[in-house]
């Protein structure tokens, strides 16, 4: 065993303690503990203060009872979560998931991911998330309203625009986002930028619902041109058919690509001539109606893949933005014999160790989802700023801000990568080093 192995094994036997049982949580904190435990050891200050220790332990983690009545008037009831992680670089930002498959692990997780995140874009901005294990999929839309009241009800005294700032996330979008700012408003008797994701008559940003997709596609054409290469004429082949795979697969096109497959759990679109727009909107028009894909107008040019995985297909660029740990082993291997070079991760981690190591194996060039899918939150820190100096920017300049900021992310981390070896490792390390001058300069808190 070497002395990175013996580090990283000895710092999680103690994350493994105080976190047993937290799957995620212990895979995302792992994965950056191989690559910075030797920074923090040889810098004094960093060890003294056991940065990525603290990094390991939210500052709050609250968990509260949520109870709503149904259109029945049955009472229902759910579990509500925020976790702060750190605000050791600005106040806590981080989304709302609503899905069946949070837990206090997968959170943490996400948390943790967004500290390293926020970092990278150079904005002031501290890491957080938060969500319910509530599944809106065949409520009415009076319900997930009810919902989302009284969720607030209990949320609001964790947020503010200098404390938390919350945004969407899985399932929760500009209409809940609305829902949630108005009971907030209602309860705290203010009006100012405690979320971000609202809608442009209540202090919501241009691009923003657009920002974590077209983000990630701006990343991939900075990693291209650092080639010699654009993005015109590639083949991409993406997974899911949410917000950031449908905006990732139109900004796409809009330059020239041919998107070749966008995906849900029963199966994968394949456009084998590439998708044109209509065939991604349609695609967002069945997501937001709670449609199937499965079926697809011929007019369209897609196929439906019953029950197969995005993967395999031949393309050039990969872009997984389904959920975390989407790509395994068997999928990994996939990609590499499809011809794809580059993957850039358009979720949070997405990919298992496993994958990872297959695709390094394999020569593919891989950006990390805290680097690539930035945009969401770049947005995000624009609208705070908006709301605070109340000016507010067009859907032009807020464009032109989110290529400038991931153009940014991407020479950070390059110029990181080119000591630390590869570009995921490169965006640990650097968002480790933001991190790390802020805590250690606090002194003991």
């Amino acid at each position: 065993m070497d002395r990175r192995d013996a580090l990283v094994e000895t710092f999680m036997d103690a994350v493994r303690a105080r976190s047993g049982g937290e799957p995620e949580f212990l895979q995302a904190v792992e994965e950056v503990a191989r690559d910075v435990l030797t920074v923090e050891k040889a810098h004094a200050e960093f060890a003294a203060a056991r940065v990525l220790e603290q990094l390991t332990e939210p500052d709050l983690l609250a968990q509260f009872r949520v109870v709503w009545e149904d259109d029945g008037g049955a009472t229902r009831i759910n579990r509500g979560w925020r976790v702060q992680m750190s605000n050791a670089i600005g106040p806590y930002k981080g989304g709302l998931r609503f899905h069946p498959s949070v837990t206090p692990s997968v959170l943490k997780f996400l948390a943790f991911e967004q500290c390293f995140k926020n970092a990278l874009t150079g904005l002031p901005l501290g890491g957080a998330k938060g969500g319910a294990d509530f599944d809106p999929s065949g409520c009415s839309d009076r319900e997930i309203m009810r919902f989302c009241q009284a969720f607030m009800a209990h949320l609001a005294p964790f947020i503010g625009p200098d404390l938390d700032v919350p945004a969407g996330d899985i399932n929760v979008g500009q209409r809940e986002i609305g829902w949630l700012f108005g009971t907030y408003k209602r309860k705290r008797g203010v009006f100012d930028g405690a979320l971000t994701g609202k809608g442009p008559s209540f202090g919501g940003s241009a691009l923003r619902v657009q920002a974590t997709g077209y983000g990630l596609i701006y990343f991939v054409c900075a990693m291209l041109a650092r080639r010699s290469a654009e993005l015109d004429g590639k083949r991409v082949a993406i997974s899911g058919k949410g917000n950031v795979s449908t905006h990732a697969a139109e900004k796409a096109i809009e330059m020239g690509a041919r998107v070749v497959c966008l995906s849900d759990t029963s199966g994968t679109l394949h456009a084998p001539d590439g998708m044109r727009q209509d065939a991604v909107e349609w695609v967002r028009a069945q997501k937001r109606s709670g449609g199937q894909v499965a079926d697809p107008p011929a007019a369209l040019g897609l196929q439906f893949r019953d029950g197969e995985g995005p993967w395999g297909i031949e393309a050039d660029i990969a872009l997984p933005c389904a959920t975390q740990n989407e790509v395994g082993p068997e999928a990994a291997r996939a990609i590499a014999e499809s011809g794809v070079t580059l993957l850039a991760e358009g979720a949070n981690m997405p990919l298992t160790s496993e994958a990872v190591e297959i695709l390094d194996r394999a020569g593919i060039v891989q950006a990390p989802g805290k680097a690539a899918n930035a945009g969401g939150v770049a947005v995000s820190g624009l609208e705070m700023s908006q709301n605070a100096e109340g000016r507010f920017l067009s859907r032009e300049e807020v464009d032109a801000a989110l290529r400038k900021i991931m153009d940014g992310i991407h020479d950070t981390v390059i110029a990181e990568a080119e000591s630390a070896g590869d570009c995921r490792r490169g965006a640990n390390v650097a968002g480790y080093r933001h991190l790390a001058r802020a805590i250690s300069s606090y002194g003991i808190v």
